[in-house]
């Protein structure tokens, strides 16, 4: 351990915080005698020495197993409800779903986005621009023919990509991310960019940078200690580039407003100025500069980075498992041939939609969800969990359910089809999360995946790069508020 290292620098200012947080240790701390049971905390750390920094969902799928589905941790000054396993997440999110439907006040989020858009929204500004991005994305196409003719579009750019590494070894990274965000691009300014694009390019790196950033252990202690924001650390480089992201949207819809047309919406930045225009003497209008500038941020960087992660994750088990990989193409062959793959194709393909699901489940792209909060003292369990509880539904609980699924710790894809080889749902699939806060982006989610990995595997044969083997390839994922998998190069072969 060095001086360097952010466990040591918030031990030298403990001694400093200490009459801070006895003064702030008031609404978070509320303990009813109800309150769901945890671990003993320590003054002023809490149960942070007990926590995985880099990857706190794996110590509290531990705690989970010694005190209950529903237990309590103190992370620093602030203690949390972790609700563990698809019975409590469903009954939370779902059965309760008002309850449990506001979003907890996280530093470094309510820093960047100070509670406008619609991801770290609270209250009716959260009800109002989530009713509007769900109108206006189903406008622009989500979920039908005119989207997916986009996707189509890109599918064929990022085959001619694969194509042109000519079997070598090669990073799916940058090559991945390009196409799925010139999609939700493509709804959010009404054009796509170029994959060459300096600015499209920089965007990409701000958002992938500021969500691989959030999840780091420098940020995780700045959210518990938000009084140490002086110092370095991570956070400073997601307010910077937060910043720099906010500019470029600024000038781009000052742009769009000088040739607005209200009768001619080219993009979801267009609705929102028409919106805003038609509510200008509306002095309670949450249709501001500050919602749409948060608004394109959250969809941006959602529309990306998970959807990206989950293909880039989809490959890499595809390399690890080559007889799964083979069944796909198989399915492929049969089904299409070399024919044009279409969203409606998915009916006709069980296995291939049951890898695929199997491949986000597997992934658990979002393990800790995002935080929520409660609305008002809630009875729930047995336990009373106060109004204003910071509640952490933990999503890699339920994907990984031993009750719900037959091998939770293995990629078996079989979960998802019957002794006959039909496809089957399972209720615990729970990837988008549940209840109010499910992802807005899911129906546009679930067709990206599905033609992007067809699209693929009916093209190229995916292997290892050589010298690695199937048995060697390492399926831990790396640090992040999204878990991607570590840094790889892949071989893509064509397959005609």
């Amino acid at each position: 351990m060095t001086l360097a290292d952010p466990l040591v620098i918030l031990l030298l200012f403990v001694a400093i915080l200490v009459s801070i947080m006895a003064v702030k240790r008031k609404q978070n701390n509320r303990v009813c005698p109800d309150f769901p049971p945890g671990p003993r905390p320590l003054p002023i750390l809490g149960n942070l020495h007990q926590l995985d920094l880099k990857r706190p969902y794996r110590t509290l799928l531990k705690l989970s197993e010694k005190y209950g589905p529903v237990f309590s941790i103190q992370m620093g000054p602030k203690k949390m409800v972790v609700l563990s396993g698809y019975k409590m997440m469903k009954e939370a999110l779902v059965n309760h779903a008002d309850a449990f439907a506001e979003r907890a006040e996280v530093p470094i989020f309510d820093k960047i986005a100070k509670g406008y858009g619609v991801v770290f929204a609270h209250g009716e500004n959260w009800k109002v621009m989530r009713r509007f991005t769900l109108t206006a994305l189903r406008d622009f196409g989500m979920g039908r023919r005119i989207i997916e003719d986009k996707i189509l579009e890109e599918c064929a750019y990022l085959i001619k990509d694969f194509e042109a590494q000519k079997g070598n070894p090669f990073d799916t990274a940058k090559m991945m991310n390009i196409p799925i965000s010139n999609v939700i691009m493509s709804i959010i300014f009404g054009h796509r960019f170029d994959y060459e694009d300096p600015t499209f390019l920089r965007l990409i790196h701000l958002i992938n940078e500021n969500i691989r950033l959030s999840g780091s252990p420098s940020v995780t202690l700045y959210n518990l200690f938000p009084a140490l924001e002086f110092l370095p650390g991570n956070h400073k480089t997601v307010f910077k580039n937060k910043e720099e992201l906010n500019s470029f949207i600024q000038q781009t819809f000052i742009e769009r407003l000088k040739q607005l047309d209200p009768n001619d919406k080219r993009s979801f930045i267009d609705a929102f100025l028409v919106k805003q225009q038609e509510e200008k003497s509306n002095p309670n209008s949450h249709f501001t500069n500050e919602n749409l500038r948060n608004l394109v941020s959250s969809l941006f960087a959602a529309g990306t980075e998970t959807t990206s992660t989950t293909l880039r994750w989809g490959l890499l088990l595809m390399i690890k498992y080559q007889t799964i990989q083979r069944k796909v193409h198989e399915e492929i062959e049969r089904v299409v041939g070399s024919a044009l793959l279409r969203y409606e194709h998915r009916k006709q393909m069980p296995y291939t939609d049951a890898v695929i699901h199997e491949i986000q489940r597997f992934a658990n792209i979002l393990p800790m969800n995002l935080p929520h909060e409660t609305t008002e003292d809630v009875k729930f369990n047995g336990y009373v969990i106060p109004k204003g509880t910071h509640v952490i539904p933990l999503l890699a609980s339920v994907l990984y359910d031993k009750t719900q699924w037959e091998k939770p710790g293995e990629f078996y894809p079989q979960h998802f089809l019957s002794g006959d080889g039909k496809f089957v749902k399972n209720e615990a699939f729970m990837p988008f999360s549940a209840g109010r806060r499910i992802c807005a982006g899911a129906t546009l989610a679930k067709m990206e995946l599905f033609l992007f990995f067809t699209s693929l595997l009916q093209r190229f044969t995916f292997h290892p790069s050589p010298g690695v083997t199937s048995s060697d390839l390492d399926l831990t994922p790396a640090v992040g508020l999204t878990t991607a998998p570590m840094p790889h190069t892949i071989c893509a072969a064509p397959r005609r």
